[in-house]
């Protein structure tokens, strides 16, 4: 017996199938009886490929949004400057590091920026007095550079 073989628009990532918004050939019995049912994907028809390209435009314009935005964010960053006072000994060196949460408290307190710990990068831990410029990861293409001035009290 020959299946026939059905276009199907993906709502979800299926295994070893494709990723969600992939328009994919299976056979009727498999869409019928597993896709469609669960809710894994919606026959290709004019409506559906059409709702699926607006969901695609504006997905596209809403990535395109996030980056401006991250790109804005960046030059706010960069020109921005956040001091922070640590106790320290005679030598210059403090007494424990300073962390990421403790840099985006100051970045929030002194600049009014929203910055996520974790995306401040710090390869090792700050234990000196001194200027640093670390990353910090706005975007997946947008890296901006925070310089930290750490001073001893």
């Amino acid at each position: 017996m020959e299946d026939i073989a059905m276009e199907v628009i993906l709502m979800q990532d299926v295994k070893a199938l494709g990723k969600k918004g992939d328009k994919v050939k299976v056979s009727e019995g498999y869409a019928r009886n597993f896709l469609l049912p669960k809710k894994l994907g919606v026959e290709a028809n004019a409506k559906n490929l059409n709702d699926l390209k607006l969901t695609k435009a504006h997905e596209a314009k809403l990535a395109k949004e996030e980056l401006d935005a991250a790109i804005a964010l960046k030059e706010v960053i960069e020109s921005k400057k956040i001091v922070l006072s640590i106790k320290g000994g005679k030598d210059g060196r403090t007494f424990g590091s300073v962390s990421g949460k403790e840099i985006a408290e100051a970045a929030k307190e002194q600049a009014g920026l929203e910055l996520d710990k974790k995306k401040i990068k710090i390869d090792e831990p700050i234990r000196m007095a001194g200027t640093f410029h670390l990353p910090v990861k706005l975007h997946k293409e947008v890296v901006a550079e925070l310089t930290v001035e750490v001073e001893q009290k």
